[in-house]
């Protein structure tokens, strides 16, 4: 499995049901059958991700939305989706 980059596009995978509640979310890997649980801002990142062109342009959208350095934020989102990739989360497109 690659590493993802900046310029990857990443969606959720078809085998992920995702639900929302107070900001926080549960996402289950319908073929692990593990659920896992997002916070509020692991919640706002797979958004932006999800509907996002690429990396790039979530980290862009991010960037003004949170108080964070950008080598921080990038570094966070890369490492995000790599978790998510590995858990079979998101699927990551090159």
């Amino acid at each position: 499995m690659s590493h993802p980059s900046l310029t990857s596009n990443i969606k959720l995978s078809p085998d992920v049901l995702i639900q929302e509640l107070a900001g926080e979310s549960v996402l289950l890997n319908l073929k692990s059958e593990e659920y896992f649980g997002l916070d509020d801002i692991g919640t706002r990142m797979i958004a932006v991700l999800d509907q996002a062109e690429s990396i790039q342009a979530a980290h862009d959208i991010l960037l003004t939305e949170y108080n964070v350095e950008s080598a921080q934020l990038t570094h966070d989102l890369l490492q995000f989706v790599l978790q998510l990739t590995q858990n079979g989360l998101v699927i990551v497109n090159d």
